[in-house]
């Protein structure tokens, strides 16, 4: 071999051997280090997931500690006993009107419930008692409580309850808010007495009831002259006695079932609104 040969030969082998020197010189991690690595990185790993639970948790507790705003309807209105109207209070509209239903349920109350829930008009039903002995009865009762209309109690026989001893006139009125209880599970919130002749008796029967007593503005359905629907709708809508919270009268009768809607529409273009039986303040001022 040449000299020139010789010597290009060597370098590249000494060449290779200093690249082989650098590969296996290089230091390595020992397997302590690997592990302590490895821990760190885990723990790492460990560190993240407790934040991201920890940030679940909290929001899940802002959920829980959130408060939902109250849901009792605030009265907006009361009972003025010198005329019977609904006053309001505050800042409540003063155009509304009440409207109720005496000696229900007849034969068209559960009917006439419908045509009100259809209108979005409230209303009382006021029930006699001896309209829910069967069980039928009961069920149509439970009906027109589910459709959302108020239960109001009007005695259990429509008595004349000045003709009565106080002891009848407790299981008149006490005896029904029992009965209504059984069918609705609620007691009724409104008192009507038979022909709007309460006695002192009544009244305080009522008061230990909870009950609000109400007697009427106008009505007229019980009237031959008004025992058709153009003509009850007429006198209902264009009655003299119409003022700001009027307490309307009607009664559970196949005529005043026609005109229902016409009255409820006919003062509602009057600027009337039927006011809602719950808004209606429990105390009496």
């Amino acid at each position: 071999m040449r000299k020139t040969e010789i010597i290009v030969f060597i370098f590249a082998i000494m060449v290779l051997a200093a690249c082989s020197g650098i590969t296996a010189d290089e230091p390595e991690s020992s397997d302590m280090e690997k592990e302590e690595y490895k821990q760190e990185k885990s723990n790492s790993n460990d560190h993240s997931i407790v934040h991201e639970s920890e940030s679940e948790m909290t929001k899940e507790d802002s959920k829980e500690k959130q408060i939902e705003p109250a849901t009792a309807t605030v009265p907006q209105y009361r009972i003025n006993e010198q005329n019977w109207t609904v006053e309001p209070i505050n800042q409540a509209s003063a155009k509304v009107v009440l409207l109720t239903i005496d000696d229900a349920p007849d034969e068209n109350a559960l009917e006439m419930a419908r045509i009100l829930k259809k209108l979005s008009a409230p209303a009382i039903f006021f029930v006699n008692g001896h309209f829910i002995d069967t069980p039928e009865k009961a069920k149509v009762l439970k009906a027109i409580h589910e459709l959302g209309f108020a239960i109001g109690n009007h005695t259990y026989s429509h008595s004349d309850l000045k003709s009565l001893s106080e002891e009848q006139q407790f299981e008149e009125i006490v005896g029904l808010n029992d009965r209504v209880e059984e069918i609705i599970g609620e007691r009724p919130k409104f008192f009507r007495a038979p022909f709007g002749s309460n006695t002192d008796y009544s009244r305080k029967i009522a008061k230990d009831e909870n009950m609000i007593l109400m007697n009427w503005t106008y009505g007229y359905d019980w009237e031959k002259n008004y025992q058709s629907k153009e003509a009850l709708t007429d006198i209902m809508v264009n009655s003299p006695y119409l003022v700001n919270g009027a307490n309307l009268l009607m009664h559970d009768r196949q005529w005043t079932k026609e005109a229902l809607e016409d009255i409820v529409k006919g003062l509602q273009n009057k600027g009337y609104t039927p006011v809602d039986p719950d808004q209606i303040s429990m105390e009496i001022e």
